[in-house]
């Protein structure tokens, strides 16, 4: 039998009960569940990075961004409280739409 050892989807123990397969999870305490978050954000951000076209790009970023849903949840937030600080953000110091990159700085 496979070991994962890893934070899956909500769904994912329904979807291997169908298979007719045995499984085992457990519910991770706070702790478990952050470093988890970040270790599957670091995951599928690899999985972007090696993406080899736009949709395979796509899919991971809607995993990315539902990884977002799930940090921002842990945190107490919600996506259009990101949302909100991105704006403001965007407003006092731009987004990345022109492709500006800082090469030096005279002191």
């Amino acid at each position: 039998m496979p070991v994962y050892n890893k934070l899956v989807r909500d769904r994912i123990p329904e979807i291997i009960e169908k298979t007719g397969k045995e499984f085992e999870t457990r519910i991770l305490d706070d702790k478990e569940y952050i470093d988890s978050l970040k270790e599957k954000l670091q995951e599928e951000l690899n999985e972007y990075f090696t993406a080899e076209n736009d949709g395979e790009a796509l899919k991971e970023m809607a995993d990315l961004l539902e990884l977002m849903h799930a940090l921002a949840n842990f945190h107490g937030a919600s996506m259009d409280k990101v949302e909100g600080i991105r704006k403001d953000k965007a407003e006092k110091r731009g987004a990345f739409k022109e492709q500006i990159y800082l090469v030096e700085v005279q002191d």
